[in-house]
């Protein structure tokens, strides 16, 4: 079994379904010829050809819009945003038609399409490079949006979201695309949407987090039992998990790198203090970005959510 960082096993998740399937398709600025700005595509234009792995023109909502047309008619798009910053442009487009294409035709039609976008701080890259704005996404019915934290859960959330029948925003952290490496099984695998996965067993505090986030949180929680769960899709998200999690623990500490304002920890509060307020010992707490700008690189450390403030979060609701 090879060891693969994200990077890799994303690649593999493509390789193995256009093998698999015909009618998946790749389209985006630079995904070709050039492997994509991360590499992630790399090797796939000799391998299928021109015509399945599309370099566009730098417009993503024309690379958007092409891509519901392909996905209403029978083809199996994933497109590629080269940054998450890049993507605003084509909400319309998300919003208006992919998401709404099942309702509009009365369940005629399906837009079973996949957007791949890096998301997140942590490269010290430019400004509109390092966003993290997955709530735009999560308030749209109709979407579902997926967030792998390891090398193994990419490959098989991606090849889940290749397969649904419905629009996936697929978010990929640019600082896991290298930062590990770990076992990734050749061949066919799935991980279901909508499941979140428990991480770390405890049972004293609940830590939910994704993505690059939940790295800094499992270093967090050392000396402290504490339950840890990877969200991995935040739209529809594993309510069940989580209340189980809070109902044993009556503690919680929601970690994530967007904006606290309206960032999806404020839906996952609202629910758990909706459904499980009685069990609850301490007031949720929630360690994230500032209400800013993502600042450039020599602030940006100061921007993340660090170990030191989502230990001193834990320490707080253990004390409460």
């Amino acid at each position: 079994m090879p060891k693969l960082n994200m990077v890799q096993a994303i690649n593999f998740a493509l390789k193995e379904e256009m093998k698999r399937d015909d009618s998946i398709v790749i389209l985006g600025e630079d995904v070709g010829r050039d492997g994509g700005v991360f590499r992630t595509t790399e090797g796939l234009s000799d391998e299928f050809g021109a015509e399945r792995v599309i370099d566009t023109p730098l417009s993503e909502s024309g690379i958007i819009g092409a891509a519901i047309g392909m996905a209403a008619y029978g083809l199996r798009p994933v497109a590629e945003i080269q940054f998450m910053g890049f993507i605003y442009s084509a909400i319309d487009q998300i919003f208006s038609h992919a998401a709404r294409i099942r309702y509009r035709s009365r369940g005629r039609y399906t837009c079973p399409m996949v957007i791949r976008t890096p998301y997140g701080a942590g490269v010290k890259a430019l400004e509109l490079h390092s966003e993290s704005t997955e709530a735009f996404f999560c308030h749209m019915p109709g979407i579902k949006v997926v967030v792998p934290s390891t090398p193994y859960h990419a490959k098989g959330l991606l090849i889940s979201s290749i397969r649904d029948p419905d629009p996936v925003i697929f978010l990929e952290a640019m600082r896991l695309y290298r930062l590990i490496k770990e076992d990734v099984p050749e061949g066919d695998y799935t991980i279901p949407l909508g499941k979140a996965r428990i991480v770390q067993e405890g049972n004293d505090v609940t830590v939910i987090s994704w993505g690059s986030m939940l790295h800094r949180t499992l270093q967090s929680v050392e000396g402290y039992d504490a339950e840890v769960i990877d969200l991995m899709t935040l739209s529809p998200f594993d309510e069940e998990t989580l209340l189980n999690s809070v109902k044993k623990t009556g503690r919680v500490v929601i970690v994530h790198e967007a904006p606290k304002t309206c960032g999806f920890g404020a839906e996952l509060s609202a629910t758990i203090a909706e459904d499980a307020i009685l069990y609850l010992k301490a007031p949720i707490l929630r360690v994230t970005g500032y209400d800013v700008l993502v600042p450039l690189a020599k602030l940006e450390d100061y921007y993340l959510p660090s170990v030191e403030r989502i230990r001193r979060a834990i320490e707080e609701v253990m004390k409460f």
